[in-house]
């Protein structure tokens, strides 16, 4: 893993907010989506019956929303057929997700020291909101976010890589860009970050480390467990809230 552009986690100091895409971010869920893409393709006879690669998953599926990925598959297809295709991909989404999803190591921990911190947190996904939220209830993290924003939510064609979900984000946060950051695995996710104006950690393997890194990440981790990051991220975050000057309310007891 390495810094890129000097760090940029350091200049959100001090930390107010962060900010997490879902889909490979928090989780490995790409496996399951492949699995529900590539047993309905099959079934349509896409690719001449040949099962799509994930290769091709990663190049033209990953970190897009539903409406990018069906006007790329089908760009003739009616919106009525795309939704009902859309329909039936995410419930078997659902169904593999449920028997297999898993966090990408270390997330429970760093979620944990934010929530210590008293930092502001909110989901920015380009997955539909009933898939976050079902990825977000597997993890146990339900109660961790204050917020969910889906790319559904910021109106036609402005889903990631448009900066617009995480500017939405940011703004019902009541957080500056300038003091958060925001966690992304997808070209097009850490380029609606950046646009945000926010110094964005990719979670990538080393085979993609140069494309997020292209992207404007400012730092690339594998998971959750690197050094690096949370000597960044203690750095950025000062000294933690619950050790803070005892409030108000502690002084009347």
């Amino acid at each position: 893993s390495g810094s890129h552009g000097g760090n940029g986690i350091s200049r959100a100091a001090p930390l107010e907010a962060l900010l997490f895409d879902i889909d490979g971010t928090m989780c490995v869920s790409d496996p399951f989506h492949h699995r529900a893409f590539s047993e309905l393709l099959q079934n349509l006879g896409y690719n001449g019956g040949a099962p799509i690669t994930p290769e091709f998953g990663m190049a033209h599926m990953a970190g897009r929303s539903n409406e990018q990925i069906g006007r790329f598959l089908f760009p003739d297809w009616p919106q009525a057929r795309l939704d009902a295709f859309f329909a039936e991909k995410e419930a078997l989404f659902a169904r593999y997700a449920g028997e297999g999803l898993r966090e990408v190591p270390g997330l429970a921990e760093l979620c944990r020291w934010a929530r210590e911190r008293g930092l502001k947190r909110a989901a920015v996904t380009n997955a539909p909101r009933a898939n976050a939220e079902l990825m977000i209830g597997i993890l146990g993290l339900a109660d961790f976010f204050q917020l969910v924003v889906a790319g559904e939510d910021c109106g036609e064609g402005r889903s990631k890589p448009c900066p617009d979900p995480y500017l939405r984000a940011l703004d019902l946060l009541g957080a500056s860009a300038e003091r958060s950051l925001v966690f992304e695995d997808s070209v097009v996710g850490v380029q609606a970050g950046v646009a945000a104006g926010m110094p964005v950690v990719a979670v990538a393997s080393e085979s993609r480390e140069a494309k997020v890194v292209a992207a404007g990440a400012s730092m690339v981790v594998r998971d959750y467990r690197d050094a690096e990051l949370w000597a960044a991220l203690e750095a950025a975050a000062g000294a933690p809230k619950i050790d803070s000057e005892p409030s108000a309310v502690d002084a009347k007891l």
